[in-house]
C-alpha cells in the first residue's frame, strides 16, 4: 500500500471513529427532518424546496466540512504524532492532500446524502424538482471539498482553526457575504448557491 493510501486511511478511520461523527449525522439529519414536517404539514411544497436545501448549503455543509477539516490534522498536530508522520520520507503536500480529500470526501457524502434525501422527500421524482436537488446534490459535493481545503489549511496555520473557523463562517459566510456584494466573491457559500 502506498504511503498516500496509508495516510488517507489513517486519516478516514480517526475521523469516523469518534463521537463527533454521530453528532455530525445528526446535524446533517435536520433538514431531512425539516422536509418531514413539511411533507406532513402539507402546503406548497415548491416553495419550501429551495428554502429547506439552503437549509443545508448554509448550515450543515460549512460545519461538517468545518469539523472534518480542522479534525484531519488537527487532532495530529495537537497530541504530537505530526513528527511521525512528517519524518517520514513523503512529500508535505501529498500528506495534505490526502487529508484534505478524506475530510472532503466526508463532509460531500454526508452532505450530499442529506441534500438528496431531503429533496426527494419534497419534491419527489417530479422533473423540475428532481432536476433542483440534483443541481443542489453538484453543487454541496463540489463545496464539500473546498470547504474541506480551506479549513485543513486554517488548521496547518492555527492551533485553534475550530473557533476561526467557526468565526469564519458565521461572520463571513453568514453576514458579511450576505449583505456586501463585494465579498461574495470570496464566499463559498456564495459560489455553491450559484452553481446551484
Amino acid at each position: 500500500m502506498s504511503a498516500f493510501a496509508t495516510i488517507a486511511e489513517v486519516t478516514l478511520r480517526g475521523l469516523l471513529g469518534r463521537r463527533r461523527t454521530v453528532l455530525l449525522i445528526l446535524l446533517a439529519g435536520l433538514p431531512v427532518l425539516v422536509a418531514l414536517l413539511a411533507r406532513l404539514g402539507g402546503g406548497r411544497l415548491d416553495d419550501a424546496l429551495v428554502a429547506i436545501l439552503e437549509l443545508g448549503v448554509r448550515t450543515v455543509l460549512p460545519l461538517t466540512a468545518l469539523v472534518f477539516g480542522t479534525s484531519a490534522l488537527g487532532a495530529e498536530l495537537e497530541d504530537g504524532t505530526a513528527v511521525f508522520i512528517l519524518a517520514k520520507p513523503v512529500p508535505r503536500w501529498r500528506i495534505a492532500l490526502a487529508k484534505t480529500l478524506v475530510a472532503g470526501l466526508l463532509a460531500a457524502a454526508l452532505s450530499v446524502g442529506s441534500t438528496l434525501l431531503t429533496g426527494l422527500l419534497i419534491g419527489g421524482v417530479d422533473g423540475s424538482t428532481l432536476a433542483t436537488t440534483f443541481a443542489f446534490a453538484i453543487a454541496v459535493a463540489l463545496a464539500g471539498f473546498a470547504y474541506a481545503s480551506l479549513f485543513v489549511a486554517l488548521s496547518i496555520v492555527t492551533g485553534r482553526a475550530l473557533i476561526v473557523g467557526l468565526i469564519y463562517t458565521l461572520v463571513w459566510e453568514g453576514i458579511l457575504a450576505g449583505i456586501l456584494e463585494g465579498t461574495r466573491l470570496f464566499s463559498v457559500r456564495e459560489a455553491t448557491l450559484s452553481v446551484a
